[in-house]
C-alpha cells in the first residue's frame, strides 16, 4: 500500500496539486483503496486522470455492496469502528459519488487543480 500510496502522490504533484491540496487528496484516496481491499474483496482498481480542469479518481471493487445502499454525508458516531474513510475521503475532495450494489462499489471523487482555482 505504501507503493500505490507513493506513486499516488507522485501522479498528484505531476497533475498539478500542491501543499495542502495534494496531501488532502492523496489522503482520500488512500482511504478508498484502504476501503477497496478491507471491505471489498481484497482487491480493487484505480484509475487516476486529469479531466476539464480537475483531478478525478475513481476506485473500485468486487464487494457485496453496502447494506442500505450508499452511506450518507452524515459524520459517523464517534465511537464507531466503521464509515471513516468514506467520511473523510468526502472532506478531503472537492466531489464524491459512490455506486454501490451487489456487483461491488466504485467511488469517485475529485478536486480543483490549484491553477484552476486561481482563476
Amino acid at each position: 500500500m505504501t507503493q500505490l500510496r507513493h506513486a499516488v502522490a507522485s501522479c498528484v504533484a505531476a497533475a498539478g496539486l500542491v501543499g495542502q491540496r495534494l496531501d488532502d487528496f492523496v489522503l482520500a484516496v488512500n482511504e478508498l483503496i484502504t476501503n477497496a481491499v478491507r471491505h471489498g474483496g481484497g482487491t480493487g482498481q484505480i484509475r487516476l486522470w486529469r479531466a476539464d480542469g480537475t483531478l478525478e479518481c475513481e476506485v473500485s471493487d468486487a464487494g457485496n455492496g453496502f447494506d442500505g445502499g450508499a452511506p450518507t454525508d452524515s459524520r459517523p458516531a464517534p465511537d464507531s469502528p466503521s464509515g471513516w474513510g468514506l467520511w473523510l475521503a468526502r472532506r478531503l475532495s472537492d466531489h464524491m459519488d459512490v455506486r454501490t450494489g451487489p456487483d461491488g462499489t466504485t467511488v469517485r471523487i475529485s478536486t480543483t487543480l490549484a491553477e484552476e482555482r486561481a482563476h
